[in-house]
């Protein structure tokens, strides 16, 4: 029998055991979330049951436990309060969780192989929790929302799935260390930072499957089939390229209109800190934070690669600030 999309990224077995989320076990899980190695020894090869085999270990071994119905939302003074709810951040992003659980969901059901229908049936129950604590989030600061229109299953089930992918790797490399400058500014409290925290390793692990799944899936096609495949990939980051070029319109429920910046996480610092951070400055940190986050996993597993590099290139052509040494130092001792 068919699995709905609904089983898919409703249902893991860890989330049923009631003691897999006491502070010790989320605290364990927490650490192996950041250090994975496989056991298996000489190279992880694109398309090899080795490669395969610890991609999926390593999404299901660095599983986290915490349950977005026991977080315990800090209260917030006025000012930190209104710093939040002014964030223009909050439709968007739960409608963007809304649907990547559903295409990575209908993606999972169209793959044979176990081990990566495993992982990205996991994966679509992160991007579900994942919605789950802004909607417990902006429920506890009551942040107003516009009402969420109905999620579709995508048509093009390949397509979607390599949009969503390709976006949480561009986004996610600037969310580091869009993450990094909220925290080192302590513009918003800490115990708010170390909330969001594990969601933010996650990410990092979301798309750490993704740049494997991509490689195995290149590795395992039939040649007649890459053509097309490298063609769809390219048109897709040409629709992310159109899609970032401006403002991001969306419809709620009522069908009224809204419009959010989808480039926050590229242009937000503003909004996340009581410091103007040059250009440079934002690449340089979001490298470093890039660096951090994938450094405690199986090197043999590949990273992604075309945002961080494209972040150089542009870094290549930007002036130097009072700052830059110092970040450059950090850098390289990361």
């Amino acid at each position: 029998m068919t699995k709905s999309l609904s089983d898919i990224y409703t249902t893991l077995p860890e989330a049923r055991d009631p003691g897999a989320a006491t502070p010790d076990a989320v605290a364990k899980a927490d650490f192996n979330a950041r250090h994975w190695s496989s056991p298996v020894p000489g190279p992880l090869t694109p398309g090899s049951a080795e490669h395969k085999k610890a991609v999926a270990d390593m999404f299901r071994d660095t599983f986290n436990p915490y349950k977005p119905s026991v977080i315990e939302w800090p209260k917030l003074d006025k000012e930190t309060l209104e710093r939040v709810t002014s964030l223009p951040i909050w439709d968007i992003a739960v409608q963007t969780e809304g649907k990547a659980r559903l295409r990575m969901a209908a993606y999972a059901r169209l793959i044979d192989d176990p081990d990566m229908k495993d992982a990205l049936s996991r994966n679509a129950w992160e991007e579900n929790r994942h919605k789950e604590v802004l909607s417990k989030m902006v429920a506890a600061y009551d942040i107003p929302l516009a009402s969420e229109p109905p999620y579709i299953e995508p048509r093009d089930v390949e397509w979607a799935y390599l949009v969503t992918g390709f976006s949480e790797c561009v986004d996610s490399f600037f969310a580091f260390g869009l993450f990094a400058i909220a925290q080192k500014s302590a513009f918003f409290p800490p115990a708010l930072i170390d909330t969001f925290e594990p969601v933010m390793q996650e990410e990092c692990r979301h798309i750490l499957l993704f740049a494997n799944w991509l490689a195995w899936h290149r590795a395992t096609m039939p040649m007649w089939k890459r053509p097309w495949f490298e063609a769809r990939v390219i048109g897709v980051w040409f629709f992310l390229l159109y899609e970032r070029l401006g403002m991001v319109t969306t419809f709620d429920a009522e069908g009224n209109k809204h419009e959010q910046d989808n480039n926050f996480t590229v242009n937000g610092t503003k909004e996340v800190a009581n410091v103007d951070v040059p250009l440079r400055d934002m690449i340089d940190i979001c490298l470093i934070e890039n660096e951090r986050r994938f450094s405690g996993y199986d090197p043999r597993l590949l990273r992604p690669k075309l945002a961080p590099n494209l972040a150089r290139l542009i870094r290549f052509f930007l002036p130097r600030t009072s700052n830059s040494a110092s970040l450059e130092s950090q850098a390289g001792a990361a």
